[in-house]
C-alpha cells in the first residue's frame, strides 16, 4: 500500500477533529450570544426602570420609595456586573474553542499537503520506474536484434 493511501486514514482522523473543534466553537459562540443578549436585556430593563422612577418622579417622593427605587438599582448594576463576567468568561472560551479549531484546520490542511507531497513522490517514483522498465525493455530488444 502507497504511503499516501496510509496517510489517508490519518487525514480522516484530523478531518474528524476539526470537524469537531468547529462545533465546540460554535456552542462556545451562541454561549456568547445568549450571555451577550442577557446583558443588553437588563441593561435595556434597567434603563426603562431609570426612565419609569424619572417619569414618576415629578414632585414629591416619599424618602422610602426613593430608597427601595435605589436599592433596586443597584442589585440591577450587581447584575447586569455579574452577567458582564460571565459574558467574559463566555468570549475567553471562544476565543479559546476558535484557536483550538485554528489549529485543528491547520493540522488537516498540514496533512493534505504532505500526502499530495507522497503522491507527487510516488507518481515521479512510478514514472521512473516504467521509463526504466521501458529502457529495459528497449535494450533487450535491441540485444536480441543485434544477435
Amino acid at each position: 500500500m502507497l504511503r499516501s493511501q496510509r496517510l489517508a486514514v490519518v487525514l480522516t482522523l484530523e478531518e474528524r477533529k476539526e470537524k469537531e473543534a468547529l462545533e465546540q466553537m460554535g456552542k462556545a459562540r451562541e454561549v456568547v450570544e445568549q450571555h451577550s443578549e442577557q446583558v443588553e436585556k437588563l441593561n435595556r430593563y434597567q434603563q426603562e426602570y431609570r426612565d419609569q422612577i424619572r417619569n414618576n418622579a415629578h414632585g414629591v417622593v416619599q424618602v422610602n420609595r426613593l430608597q427601595a427605587w435605589q436599592a433596586f438599582i443597584a442589585q440591577l448594576d450587581q447584575v447586569i456586573l455579574q452577567q458582564q463576567k460571565q459574558l467574559a468568561q463566555a468570549e475567553a472560551m471562544f476565543e479559546a474553542r476558535r484557536r483550538e479549531w485554528q489549529q485543528a484546520w491547520e493540522r488537516r490542511r498540514g496533512m493534505e499537503k504532505y500526502i499530495e507531497t507522497c503522491r507527487q513522490q510516488e507518481s515521479r517514483a512510478q514514472d521512473a520506474q516504467e521509463q526504466k522498465n521501458a529502457d529495459e525493455a528497449a535494450g533487450r530488444a535491441f540485444a536480441r536484434r543485434r544477435q
